[in-house]
């Protein structure tokens, strides 16, 4: 088996909303929408994102009224973390988790969807001494 592309699916209450904020703030484009459905991708190694509404009929009866939680998007970027929080703030976009590093090297922030997904965006550092 070969992997050629990688895509999560999450379950929102509103897809308009969400598909609005990956769209504007995240750097994602529609590649297909439908009542209740949108396909987000992105040019770079994102993965792609599937918008579904809560309770469509595409989904198994038993996930149809689940919705994306407990989930974080995570993005690891190289590099501009301080300028990405700041673009993100000054689109309006709040920043739930600011700017922190980690004992372990990683440095990270978060941001919540509409929706309540969380999307981080992290970076590697030299873990602290000690």
């Amino acid at each position: 088996m070969q992997i050629t592309a990688s895509t999560v699916s999450l379950t929102v209450d509103d897809v308009a909303a969400s598909q609005a904020f990956f769209t504007t703030h995240l750097g994602y484009r529609e590649q297909a929408a439908a009542d209740g459905f949108a396909s987000l991708t992105r040019d770079d190694a994102a993965c792609d994102v599937v918008l579904l509404r809560r309770g469509i009929d595409v989904l198994p009866a038993d996930q149809r009224d689940q919705r994306a939680a407990g989930l974080i998007l995570a993005f690891t970027v190289d590099g501009g973390l301080e300028d990405e929080e700041r673009r993100l703030k000054d689109e309006g976009v709040a920043i739930t988790m600011p700017l922190r590093e980690e004992p372990w090297g990683e440095r990270l922030f978060q941001i919540t969807d509409p929706n309540g997904v969380v999307v981080q965006f992290v970076e590697w550092a030299e873990p602290a001494a000690g």
